[in-house]
């Protein structure tokens, strides 16, 4: 199905009744927002998003028959640009960490404000990633520990990867931002720039570092050593 009249169509996957219906209720208020599905389960989310082919799919992790984790690998294999945003709890990293993994393009919390929440939905439709900053900081850290032990098992050392064009601080520092979750409107605000521009500079940090999307960026700025989220800062 296709888009219709330009609006953003969403899928809604969570076992509680309560809280698709009030997710539902926020974002059918918005001009550019269509909640086409809701799902009570992971098997349910899988039939329902290769029926419908939403562009945005807020998933939730732990559901039954099937979970989250599952639908979300299921779904991408049908449905490479549908963009699935995990729902999760203080309690779920690991489980986050596995759903970016197999393809979640990044992950909210369930006490995200209204705002919040519209915003994200647009962001992921724009293809940003989206991580709450909240619990930002122990994601990157858990993927910082998954890229040292894949480098150990399979790469050479850092200093043998192939060279890539050098960032420029003003790149290092929007890079960093990504890092702590802040969406390119936030970027924007905190160093007053437009939001146009560092919608370019990200481009430019995705090409240089030969990235698919900004949370692979990351990714591959900390294996490369280019960011240390034990501090907060860039390593150099």
């Amino acid at each position: 199905m296709k888009k219709a009249m330009g609006k953003i169509r969403v899928l809604l996957a969570d076992d509680q009744p309560l809280i698709r219906e009030g997710l539902a209720i926020i974002l059918d208020t918005q001009p550019d927002i269509s909640v086409v599905g809701q799902a009570a389960d992971g098997r349910e989310a899988i039939d329902l998003a290769i029926k419908l082919a939403p562009d945005v799919i807020l998933m939730d992790i732990k559901m039954p028959h099937v979970d989250g984790i599952t639908a979300i690998k299921e779904i991408k294999k049908h449905l490479a640009q549908t963009k699935i945003v995990i729902l999760t709890t203080y309690g779920d990293d690991e489980l986050v960490f596995e759903g970016i993994r197999v393809g979640a393009a990044g992950y909210l919390l369930k006490d995200i404000t209204r705002a919040g929440l519209i915003e994200a939905v647009r962001g992921a439709a724009r293809g940003e990633a989206q991580i709450d900053k909240a619990v930002a900081t122990q994601v990157l850290a858990e993927f910082q520990r998954m890229a040292n032990v894949i480098q150990r098992r399979t790469s050479p050392p850092a200093q043998d990867f192939p060279p890539l064009e050098e960032l420029t601080p003003r790149e290092e520092t929007i890079l960093r931002l990504l890092a702590e979750g802040l969406t390119n409107a936030g970027i924007a605000e905190q160093l007053h720039l437009s939001e146009g521009t560092v919608k370019n500079y990200v481009s430019e940090i995705l090409g240089k570092l030969q990235a698919n999307d900004r949370t692979h960026a990351v990714v591959l700025a900390i294996r490369r050593g280019l960011l240390d989220v034990h501090n907060g800062q860039e390593s150099r």
